[in-house]
C-alpha cells in the first residue's frame, strides 16, 4: 500500500470513529455510517468535500500544514495518531507545548497494585514524576531530592552531592547508557522546544559537564541498552535485576520497573525490602 493510499485510509478510519457530538455537531438523523460524514469533516477542517474525497482516495498529495493541523484537531488526534497523520502526509509534526508530566488515572491505579515490583514513571526528559515505596527502598528515595536532582540525566552526569547513583555499570554499559540518555534529551528538545526546563537542563549540562557536551556534539546513534542492571544496595549489596522500560501511549511517559526471577536470591532481596516498607502506595511530584 502506498503512503498516499495509507493516508486516505487513515483519515477515513479516524473520521468514522469520531461522533458528531464529540466534534461539537448536532447528532441524530439517518446515519448510514458511523462517525462523521465527509461533509461534516470538510466543514470542520475548512476544505471542500471534493478535496476530502480526493484525499481519502489517495488522489490529493501533500496537504498543507494548515490542513493537517485542522484535520488533527477535527479528528481529535493525539500522541502517536497525530504523528502518524503527518508522517503519512510526508510532513514533520510541529512540536507542541511542554513535556507531559501527568500520569493517567488508569496507569496510576495499575501502579498502585504493583507493590511487589520497584516501579517509577519518568517524563520524556527523564524527570521522575511517580514511584512506589519499593523503588525508593531499592534505588533511593526521590522525595529526598529537589529540583534537577530528580532528573535521571542530571544525576548521572552532574553527580550531585548526597545523591549518588546506586546503579553499577561496566564501561560498555556506561557508554550505552550515556548515548541513550543524550539521544532521549535531544528527542525531548526537538519535540518540545518551548519547554524552558528542558532547554535549560541541556544548557546547564553542556556548561558543567565536558563529557555530556562532547556526547551532545556527536549526534550519536542509540545502541540497544542492556536489559539487566546491577543495583548496589547499602544493606544488601549488589543486586542484579531485569530492567524494562514501557512507554505510556499518548503521554510520552516511561514506566521503568525492576524484576527478578521467582525464587532467585534477587527475588528474596526484593521481598525483604518490601517486607520492611510500611506504605507501598505510589508517591508523586508535580513540580
Amino acid at each position: 500500500m502506498t503512503t498516499r493510499t495509507e493516508l486516505g485510509a487513515a483519515v477515513r478510519a479516524w473520521r468514522e470513529r469520531v461522533s458528531p457530538q464529540e466534534a461539537g455537531l448536532p447528532g441524530g438523523g439517518d446515519r448510514r455510517v458511523p462517525g462523521l460524514r465527509r461533509e461534516e469533516l470538510a466543514l470542520l477542517v475548512g476544505i471542500s468535500v471534493d478535496y476530502l474525497v480526493r484525499l481519502e482516495q489517495g488522489r490529493a498529495t501533500h496537504p498543507s500544514a494548515q490542513v493537517l493541523a485542522a484535520l488533527s484537531r477535527a479528528l481529535r488526534l493525539g500522541g502517536s495518531d497525530r504523528e502518524t497523520l503527518y508522517r503519512l502526509a510526508g510532513a514533520v509534526p510541529p512540536p507542541s507545548g511542554s513535556v507531559p508530566r501527568e500520569v493517567p488515572r488508569g496507569v496510576r491505579r495499575m501502579l498502585d497494585r504493583m507493590s511487589d515490583t520497584p516501579v517509577a514513571v519518568f517524563t520524556a526528559a527523564w524527570d521522575i514524576v511517580q514511584w512506589n515505596a519499593l523503588w525508593a527502598e531499592l534505588v533511593g528515595d526521590p522525595a529526598a531530592m529537589d529540583g534537577r536532582d530528580r532528573n535521571l540525566v542530571w544525576r548521572h552526569f552532574a553527580e550531585p552531592a548526597g545523591h549518588p547513583s546506586r546503579v553499577r555499570r561496566d564501561p560498555d554499559e556506561e557508554d550505552a547508557f550515556e548515548r541513550e540518555m543524550v539521544s532521549d534529551l535531544r528527542r525531548a528538545m526537538d519535540r518540545y522546544p518551548d519547554d524552558r526546563a528542558v532547554s535549560e537542563l541541556i544548557a546547564a549540562l553542556i556548561e558543567t559537564n565536558p563529557r555530556f557536551a562532547e556526547r551532545w556534539a556527536r549526534f550519536e546513534g542509540v545502541p540497544t541498552a542492556p536489559a539487566r542492571k546491577t543495583i548496589v544496595h547499602p544493606v544488601h549489596g549488589p543486586v542484579e535485576l531485569d530492567c524494562d522500560v514501557l512507554t505510556i501511549g499518548g503521554g510520552d511517559l516511561r514506566i521503568v520497573l525492576y524484576s527478578a526471577e521467582p525464587d532467585s536470591p534477587e527475588a528474596v532481596v526484593l521481598e525483604n525490602l518490601r517486607s520492611g516498607v510500611p506504605d507501598v502506595t505510589m508517591s508523586s511530584h508535580r513540580g
